[in-house]
């Protein structure tokens, strides 16, 4: 819980507010007895009903007392808790996004899913109820024993011998109750991961004819939740019999020694009475307790997944004292990259000027991506430099850096919006006539021209109604719109007809950017100033495009198989 407590800091008001409500609730609830005793000894058993009338009126005051706070302080609780979860989901999320791969590989996205979402749902319900209940539980237990002994030594004894027992017991069950509800919130991160795979891919399992595996895969994961949680919640719900079983024993000792004490004159009836009532407050709110164990294991168990993520270092510097405006030029050292252990590219160098394009093939798994990446700093290489404009990347302020890199990836995103939207996405300044132009250079302007809303045109989850070539041409409309130093294109042309691509290659070429190409034909990159050749994770060759057909076998092999038609 280390990390959770600065953030109930802000809201220390409503906490304060919330605690003294709860603690005029406590008082009036310790004074109860007392006032019921008075009323019994000096009222109804006297015959002096102007004493019942005196006191049941004050009695009736402060019950409408404690019920005007336990109203406000549930107003109090709510802004405390809902405030401290506003602030830890804004954090995480803030914290995810300046994840680099090697968290992603740690934490999955469904799990921080779960944590950013219903985690932090256990998190405020753990405060609300601390703030509501769970403090005064405690506090009433302490306080109603000492009145208890204030009335009579021998029953008082007999109420505090049982205290630790009960203790003990919910002790143990909040112990078992943290692991157990662990499991359940893991056992979530598994099922979520399956549902995201299924919504991700509908299309692929119903075109394999999967439907039936994955609704065996995704009953196993639900089973299994269901089973854990049962487990953890038929924990919870035995210790509430086992409460009560203690509760009545304990009742039935105290009227059968207090009956004796009565018959004896060693107490009164309104006495008896009250130490009657403290017992079986004091009892109902262990009762209370296991409800509340509940709520803490939960709680508890967030919050240490929570803390997970918090914890995570980002491993990026921000130095601002250093020159932030790039011209685009870029220069490998010997950059050697890895991936959980596993050698992805090794010993890389070379280097291009500012403006220049750059085309980048090889086989699948050779690397080409992971190269691109380095760039932005989306991964960290493992050794060797990186310069950009001569400056080494680690000392540049990575913010800055990346506001002036323009990256499209092999698997295009589109976000829900309009088509306006989505492209504007790539600089919120953008201009509407910038949109436009945007798109033109990305050959996409006339199809978006065509659509009934035009840039209006809502593009649905994903882009889901927009074919491959649409949704690339898109996403590099995105990209030009920031009008960056250097455009990122990893095999970004693939799904576009060979005349699309002809004209968005010749826009390129017109760029006052440094430009690389990811790409599986040589016809994408054949016009760039330096194509480089990469075979399991290193350069073989490098060159422009006639220098490498002519001294460079693999890359004429490639191109000729090409050149017959067949892909690489």
């Amino acid at each position: 819980m280390r990390h959770i407590f600065p953030y109930i800091s802000p809201y220390k008001r409503s906490a304060f507010l919330a605690l003294f409500l709860m603690g005029i609730e406590l008082v009036v609830e310790l004074l109860q007895p007392i006032l019921m005793a008075k009323i019994i000894d000096d009222g109804i058993l006297q015959g002096d009903f102007s004493v019942v009338s005196l006191w049941g009126a004050v009695l009736l005051a402060l019950s409408l007392l404690a019920f005007a706070a336990g109203i406000t302080n549930s107003f109090f609780a709510a802004d405390l808790s809902q405030g401290v979860g506003f602030d830890l989901r804004r954090d995480l999320f803030q914290k995810v996004q300046s994840f680099s791969d090697r968290h992603f590989q740690r934490l999955s996205t469904p799990s921080l899913v779960t944590r950013i979402t219903n985690d932090v749902i256990q998190i405020q319900n753990l405060l609300f109820m601390f703030v509501r209940i769970g403090l005064r539980a405690p506090l009433f237990i302490i306080f109603a024993l000492m009145m208890a002994f204030t009335i009579d030594i021998q029953l008082a004894l007999i109420l505090l011998a049982s205290v630790p027992v009960f203790l003990l017991f919910l002790f143990f069950i909040l112990r078992k109750g943290v692991q157990w509800f662990t499991k359940v919130q893991n056992k979530i991160d598994s099922l979520n991961t399956i549902i995201r795979e299924n919504l991700a891919g509908i299309r692929l399992i119903k075109g394999f004819n999967r439907k039936s595996h994955e609704e065996k895969r995704f009953f196993q994961a639900n089973e299994s939740l269901a089973s854990q949680n049962k487990k953890a919640l038929w924990l919870m719900e035995v210790a509430m019999p086992i409460v009560m079983l203690g509760m009545n024993v304990i009742i039935l000792i105290l009227l059968f020694f207090g009956a004796r004490f009565l018959i004896n004159a060693g107490i009164q009836a309104g006495e008896l009475v009250a130490i009657i009532n403290y017992a079986t407050r004091i009892l109902f709110t262990f009762s209370v307790f296991t409800f509340l164990i509940m709520v803490i294991s939960r709680g508890q168990a967030s919050a240490t997944r929570i803390n997970e993520v918090l914890d995570q270092d980002t491993d990026q510097v921000t130095n601002k004292g250093l020159p932030s405006i790039l011209s685009g030029a870029v220069h490998f050292a010997d950059v050697s990259f890895e991936r959980e252990g596993n050698p992805v590219l090794n010993e890389i160098s070379f280097h291009v000027d500012a403006g220049k394009m750059v085309g980048i093939i090889g086989e699948t798994g050779s690397g080409k991506t992971s190269l691109l990446h380095l760039i932005p700093r989306l991964y960290e290489k493992n050794a060797g430099q990186l310069f950009l404009d001569e400056i080494e990347i680690e000392k540049m302020d990575v913010k800055s850096l990346r506001g002036q890199i323009s990256i499209v990836p092999q698997e295009v995103h589109l976000f829900s919006g309009t088509v306006r939207e989505n492209i504007g996405w790539g600089r919120e300044t953008a201009t509407f006539d910038e949109i436009i132009e945007a798109a033109r250079s990305a050959q996409i302007h006339e199809f978006i021209d065509s659509l009934p809303d035009g840039y209006d045109t809502e593009i649905g989850q994903k882009g889901i109604v927009f074919s491959g070539g649409q949704k690339q041409r898109l996403s590099i409309a995105r990209a030009l719109v920031r009008k960056p130093k250097i455009l990122l294109l990893d095999d970004s042309t693939s799904a576009l007809d060979a005349h699309t691509e002809k004209r968005l290659l010749e826009t390129l070429e017109g760029l006052s950017c440094t430009v690389f190409i990811v790409a599986q034909k040589i016809s994408s990159i054949q016009k760039a100033d330096l194509i480089l050749l990469l075979h399991q994770g290193e350069i073989v060759a490098q060159g422009a495009h006639e220098e490498l057909l002519q001294n460079n076998e693999y890359y004429y092999n490639i191109h000729h198989s090409q050149q017959e038609g067949v892909k690489l």
